[in-house]
């Protein structure tokens, strides 16, 4: 069983397509005997996620920093649940518990999360994958950002390399099977 870190939004998005890849993203997740690891919100994406996930029988581990608590409604029937004293502690214990990351549409937690696992693997100090799911292209800007600070020479162009952007979960499984399978 493979661990999979899924950072994403606690709120749903506007369009009704994001809360339906994060619902077949849990599905999936538990049919495929992988184990979601993720933020342990019941809300937003997160909420859909998780629930999707254990409505079909899959293992969940929820992280959740205490002065979230309230604000994400921390989800406590998960099949582990630890309750952090900070964000950065919240995010280490998310990423040391899992194989791959995937990230879903999200606000600026969520860019955070990215970037932090992105930077640790651009110094060297991991070599998880790490998947962008673009539904409906909303990482499209961020993706152009990146290239555009490769451009501006302020990073390698190995840097995409480290991305892979999957436009829907179909691309996503495909190459999650590939990646943990090596």
């Amino acid at each position: 069983m493979a661990s999979i870190c899924v950072f994403c939004g606690a709120r749903p998005g506007l369009d009704p397509a994001y809360e339906g890849a994060a619902t077949a993203l849990g599905t999936w997740l538990a049919q495929a005997g992988h184990q979601l690891v993720y933020g342990a919100g019941d809300v937003g994406l997160m909420g859909h996620v998780a629930r999707a996930c254990q409505e079909a029988g899959g293992d969940t581990f929820g992280v959740i920093p205490t002065h979230l608590l309230e604000m994400e409604v921390g989800k406590t029937d998960l099949s582990r649940f630890v309750v952090t004293e900070t964000m950065h502690e919240r995010k280490k214990v998310m990423f040391t518990n899992s194989n791959a990351i995937v990230v879903l549409p999200g606000g600026a937690g969520s860019l955070d999360e990215f970037f932090e696992v992105l930077t640790w693997r651009q110094l060297g100090l991991h070599a998880k994958p790490l998947y962008l799911l673009n539904i409906q292209d909303y990482w499209g800007p961020l993706l152009a950002l990146v290239d555009h600070v490769i451009a501006q020479g302020f990073a390698n162009h190995s840097l995409r390399e480290m991305i892979t952007v999957c436009a829907d979960l179909e691309e996503l499984k495909a190459c999650l099977t590939e990646d943990l399978a090596d």
